[in-house]
C-alpha cells in the first residue's frame, strides 16, 4: 500500500527521481501545444506497478511549478491517495456524486496549491459512476478550481473504469513497472484505450534500475 514515504518529491526533492518526475511534469506540458492537457488519467496494467504514486508525485511537482492542482482518486475499489497524503476518506468523489449540494469536497494538502478529491466511500458499480453524465458535471466543476486535474483509476486490463473515464478527459498516461508488466499486457492496454479513441500522452517505467533516475519517460 503506497504511503507518504513514496513522495520523493517531496523527500528528497534533489534526487535522479524526484528530477525525472519533473520532466514528466515538462513533457506532459509540452504534450499538446495546440490544446494543452487540463485533465489528464493514469492507470496501469495490475495492481502495485506504480500507478498512484507515479500521479502523486506528478501532482507535486505540478503544483511546485506554481500550478493549481487537483488530484482526484478515481480508483473506486482500492483508493490510496488519501493514504499517501495522511488524509481522511469519509468524504470525497463519491459523496459529491450523490449529493450535488455537497460543494467541492477536495482536502488541503501541505504543498501550497495542491488539494485532493479523495474517493469517498466505495459504491456497488465503479464503472457506472465514473461513465455518468454527473462524472462529467464534476469533471467540469474541477477544472473551473485548478490549472490541472489528474485522475488516478484502477488497472485498465483488469476492469472497465479507466476505459470510461478516458473519454472524458484530455489525456492518458500508462504506468508499467519494469520487470514486472508483461510486453502482452502492455499491448492489450494500449489497444483497449485505443477502443475508446483515449488520447494516450505518454509511458512511465517505474522501477527502473540504473545511476541516473529510477523513473523514465517515453511520449508516444
Amino acid at each position: 500500500m503506497p504511503n507518504a514515504s513514496d513522495l520523493v518529491t517531496i523527500r528528497e526533492p534533489r534526487s535522479a527521481a524526484a528530477e525525472a518526475y519533473r520532466a514528466l511534469r515538462t513533457n506532459i506540458q509540452f504534450a499538446s501545444l495546440d490544446k494543452p492537457l487540463r485533465t489528464l488519467l493514469a492507470t496501469s496494467t495490475a495492481p502495485n506497478e506504480g500507478k498512484s504514486t507515479t500521479l502523486a508525485n506528478l501532482a507535486v511537482t505540478i503544483a511546485q511549478g506554481e500550478q493549481r492542482v487537483i488530484l482526484v482518486d478515481c480508483d473506486l475499489r482500492r483508493p490510496t491517495l488519501h493514504t499517501i497524503f495522511n488524509l481522511p476518506n469519509e468524504q470525497g468523489l463519491t459523496t459529491m456524486m450523490l449529493r450535488e449540494d455537497a460543494g467541492l469536497l477536495a482536502q488541503k494538502t501541505d504543498i501550497p496549491g495542491l488539494v485532493v478529491l479523495p474517493s469517498g466511500p466505495t459504491p456497488p458499480r465503479p464503472a457506472d459512476i465514473l461513465g455518468s453524465k454527473r462524472m462529467k458535471e464534476i469533471i467540469l466543476k474541477l477544472r473551473e478550481y485548478a490549472d490541472m486535474v489528474l485522475f488516478d483509476t484502477p488497472p485498465i486490463n483488469a476492469v472497465t473504469d479507466a476505459a470510461v473515464l478516458a473519454t472524458a478527459v484530455d489525456g492518458v498516461l500508462l504506468v508499467f513497472r519494469a520487470g514486472d508488466t508483461k510486453r502482452d499486457r502492455a499491448r492489450e492496454a494500449h489497444q483497449l484505450l485505443d477502443k475508446v479513441n483515449a488520447n494516450v500522452v505518454g509511458v512511465v517505467l517505474t522501477n527502473v534500475k540504473g545511476d541516473q533516475a529510477q523513473y523514465s519517460y517515453y511520449g508516444t
